[in-house]
């Protein structure tokens, strides 16, 4: 018989409270206590007698046991997972509304998807006549596989069709908060109702071997919606990003048990879908290579392992305000007021009547240190009205000495430049890579002053 049991549990942080409160005593939120209904039913579990499994780590046989992975039609997809999809997995996917989460992964199913028997597509938002009319527009009603389809926001409905599948079956959940259960008295979307839903997801993919990806809503600040214990409970966490304004996506990877973490892949969004862009580098740099603009600089960076080219633009002006101000787009504003104190100290350039604005091209966001240098390089180009030298990559962290230190891959980036037609190279003095481009050697911030300076 069901028994029922009343907590109060706060929306913003999953905290549970004793009673109702009206602000949170873990995230000081108000009005964030809701008053949830529990069903428990009263079962007794019983353990099988072969429950534990002793595995002789020492022996041969674990040598074979393997990862059976499952690759896609989209390499860019196949490299972010770090080869494919894992048996028994669950994949979380997140993004902006309209960014294009759930046509990637209806594009999937364009082309087999190796040993995989079955595809589902479970659409809580949407009407299965809505899906099919988007998998029309994709190109799906021309394929000749069968795609199940089920619209459905119910989890009790969803894991009872799930288990009535057999053999090796991918599912698709869209969205993970629209979906609820009738064993708890709260609305689609609160904490109590994600965690209990993708928990039941979690249990059926491993006990079924079966593939299972779930779309997820974000919030303001950029992260998945729900608890953060959401990203515990997957194998793996993606983030679909991109800028509206323009075509391009990035996936980038945040968590992975099977792979990689820092794998990312590009994207250009179409009239009929998503394209993969297999060079990066030429959607971030612009069309003018040889431009003499100030204020520009091409950054050798890595994303993953995968070097990618992209530019970055500095301005420079005269202000009045007593404190200036430090803005950037794509990097951190902490550090390129870091970076400018760094300049206004080592190379005595005065930036404090200045406004210092800061962008890399394409909407591309850099966390590396390796961009320091060509950052730096920018910001001089633009305070002194001179352009930086043509066909030139920069690529090196400044410590707050001013010096250059020596980055990681850089063969890599070097070879991307050089792919590409940049012909000198700048970087720490310290790296020590041959090839056919001239490497030019710095040692501190004051030799790049002084090569803006005396350039022509």
């Amino acid at each position: 018989m069901a028994k029922t049991v009343t907590r109060f549990v706060c929306q913003e942080c999953g905290t549970v409270l004793p009673k109702w409160m009206g602000q949170c005593d873990v995230c000081n939120e108000w009005n964030s206590v809701v008053e949830e209904v529990l069903e428990k039913h009263n079962s007794q579990t019983n353990v099988p007698p072969d429950f534990f499994k002793t595995i002789d780590i020492s022996n041969d046989s674990v040598k074979n046991l393997q990862w059976y992975r499952h690759t896609t039609s989209i390499n860019e997809l196949n490299r972010v997972l770090g080869g494919g999809f894992v048996e028994g997995s669950v994949v979380l996917v997140g993004g902006s509304p309209g960014i294009g989460k759930s046509t990637l992964l209806l594009q999937m199913f364009l082309k087999k998807i190796k040993e995989i028997g079955k595809y589902v597509y479970v659409s809580a938002e949407e009407s299965i006549n809505q899906v099919s009319m988007r998998a029309k527009r994709l190109g799906l009603s021309d394929s000749s596989r069968e795609i199940l389809l089920a619209s459905s926001s119910n989890i009790e409905q969803i894991i009872s069709s799930i288990e009535n599948l057999f053999g090796k079956t991918i599912v698709i959940i869209d969205s993970i908060q629209t979906i609820s259960t009738n064993l708890i008295h709260s609305p689609p979307g609160t904490i109590s109702q994600v965690r209990y839903c993708t928990q039941e997801l979690v249990n059926i993919a491993k006990k079924n071997n079966i593939i299972i990806v779930i779309v997820g809503h974000i919030t303001k600040d950029g992260a998945i919606a729900g608890p953060k214990t959401l990203e515990h409970m997957v194998d793996c966490v993606l983030y679909f990003e991109g800028d509206r304004s323009y075509d391009y996506r990035i996936l980038r990877c945040s968590k992975n048990r099977y792979g990689p973490t820092d794998e990312i892949g590009v994207f250009s969004m179409t009239g009929v879908g998503l394209e993969e862009v297999p060079n990066p580098s030429s959607v971030f740099l612009s069309d003018q290579k040889e431009s003499m603009v100030s204020g520009v600089a091409v950054f050798a960076g890595i994303e993953g392992t995968r070097p990618i080219l992209s530019e970055i633009q500095a301005l420079v002006s005269h202000t009045s305000i007593p404190m200036p101000r430090r803005s950037s787009i794509g990097f951190d504003s902490n550090r390129l007021s870091m970076l400018v104190a760094v300049l206004s100290n080592r190379c005595r350039i005065n930036f404090g009547n200045k406004d210092v604005y800061l962008n890399v091209a394409g909407g591309l966001k850099i966390q590396e240190p390796a961009i320091d240098l060509a950052v730096a390089s920018s910001i001089i180009s633009a305070y002194l009205q001179k352009p930086l030298p043509s066909s030139s990559v920069f690529f090196g962290e400044i410590s707050l000495s001013g010096e250059i230190r020596q980055s990681h891959l850089a063969y890599s980036r070097i070879k991307e430049a050089e792919k590409l037609g940049f012909s000198k190279i700048y970087c720490s003095k310290k790296t020590e890579i041959s090839g056919d481009s001239k490497i030019i050697g710095i040692g501190s911030v004051r030799e790049i002053a002084s090569m803006v300076k005396n350039s022509d």
